[in-house]
């Protein structure tokens, strides 16, 4: 038993019986965290972190907030955990209010306990209305780790695990600033890209596609803001072949972008949307699927073949419920819009204008990131793709720095990610850009002026 709160004691007691996500167990250090408040956590040793990671980019309304703690306390009291077949009211709350919040006709809640599971399950609700086999998604994607949401994500983290077996097709989606289509604007990426799109569609047969699933703003691989124009003609493709469009929205869902949604800003209505981390900012784990009224009618008089034993659980939905109601009363998904508008693209572009590393900016509400560069004219990445070991040393370098100076990174691959959580001051948001305007002094040793 972890009787000593050294770090120490703490750091020693998770090598001994932790087993780590995404890591060889012999080469990692993590560092115990002790405590947080706001947009801040710290160590055992009194080391403050500005968090501008938003811990797994979920924490959309900060360390302990004191709504969603109280109702998580005044649940537990009450009752801890019920079967999925009861009704309970923190259950039935969360659900009508994330159906308030969704777009169009999305309005039944098929609640899961992360992610992963919501991907997972929205690919078989897809599979079983359209009775075809094929997902299409993007090569600069993520979607999960277990089974299918593995082969479904585009990214390196699928290698190890691909089978070639999950009717998983992946496909280019819009990058403007490395674009695969060879496009000269915006607007001729949106046409090209929605090109490339349909021709997939159609060399893999459109009545064996079920569905696409795409994450309306990419996030780890790329934060990737999608040209006006495109996340419509996806829409218009699916409708024309009989396609379900499935919006992951688990990182960018419940004002990550200054909207409830990601795919408001378009104005488009998915036939489902999976949702995670900020419905609750993963106080206790929840995930859920939002059906719109096609989908859910497929199951009204046949079984859904699918569950879980912690679906809807009332202590995460209570702490859904707190969030959702402190994030209208406080205004946050508002302010997350500011911030994005007056405070942090305005001051990451002009950071990426100081510093020869700095390739591109780009972002929406409290999601943006910075792509590094050796030479901006080439356009050469700072560290090549997927690097790891000593090619990756230079982005390790910028992080360690970040960290030195007080302010807690997201970094992929050669991206400088800034995700802090949608609440955070204007005062705090200032200050973490100041901290990454002074840590880029790292990477610009490696560019060309």
């Amino acid at each position: 038993m972890l009787t000593d709160s050294s770090t120490a004691a703490a750091r020693a007691a998770d090598r001994a019986h932790v087993f780590h996500s995404w890591s060889a167990q012999g080469h990692i250090d993590p560092m115990p965290v002790a405590g947080g408040s706001g947009s801040t956590f710290w160590d055992y040793e009194g080391n403050h972190y500005l968090d501008f990671s938003s811990q797994f980019v979920n924490l959309n309304i900060g360390h302990g907030h004191p709504r969603v703690v109280e109702a998580i306390c005044r649940q537990a009291r009450k009752l801890c955990t019920v079967a999925p077949h009861f009704a309970n009211d923190q259950r039935s709350e969360a659900a009508w209010l994330i159906a308030q919040h969704a777009p169009g006709d999305l309005d039944k809640v098929f609640f899961t306990n992360g992610g992963t599971e919501s991907n997972e399950h929205a690919v078989r609700m897809a599979r079983l209305v359209t009775g075809r086999p094929k997902i299409l998604t993007g090569y600069r994607s993520y979607h999960g780790s277990t089974h299918t949401a593995m082969h479904l994500t585009g990214d390196p983290r699928r290698w190890p695990s691909d089978t070639g077996t999950a009717g998983a097709v992946h496909f280019f989606g819009p990058y403007p600033y490395r674009s695969a289509f060879h496009a000269e604007s915006e607007a001729q990426e949106c046409e090209r890209a929605l090109e490339h799109l349909e021709q997939v569609i159609t060399l893999e047969g459109p009545q064996t596609v079920a569905a696409v699933l795409l994450e309306p703003v990419v996030g780890t691989n790329g934060l990737l803001v999608p040209p006006a124009g495109y996340l419509r003609g996806v829409r218009e493709i699916c409708d024309r072949y009989g396609i379900l469009l499935i919006a992951d929205e688990v990182m960018t869902g419940f004002g990550r972008t200054g909207r409830w949604f990601a795919v408001d800003h378009w104005d488009v209505v998915p036939d489902l949307i999976t949702f995670a981390k900020g419905v609750n900012s993963g106080y206790v784990p929840l995930g859920g699927v939002i059906l719109s009224e096609r989908v859910a009618a497929r199951f009204h008089d046949t079984p859904y073949p699918g569950g879980l034993t912690y679906s809807g659980h009332p202590l995460a939905c209570a702490a859904a419920v707190a969030t959702m109601h402190a994030m209208r009363d406080e205004g946050i998904v508002e302010h997350a819009a500011w911030l994005g508008e007056h405070v942090i693209g305005p001051g990451l572009r002009k950071i990426g204008e100081a510093h020869p590393s700095v390739g591109d900016v780009r972002g929406l509400g409290v999601f943006w990131a910075l792509e590094l560069v050796r030479d901006r004219r080439t356009r050469e990445m700072l560290v090549p793709f997927a690097a790891t070991g000593a090619q990756a040393a230079p982005m390790a370098e910028l992080a360690a720095d970040c960290r030195r100076r007080g302010l807690w990174p997201f970094t992929h691959f050669n991206r400088l990610h800034v995700l802090p959580p949608c609440n955070v001051s204007a005062e705090d948001a200032r200050r973490g850009l100041e901290i990454i305007d002074e840590a880029l002094d790292v990477a610009d040793r490696y560019a060309a002026e």
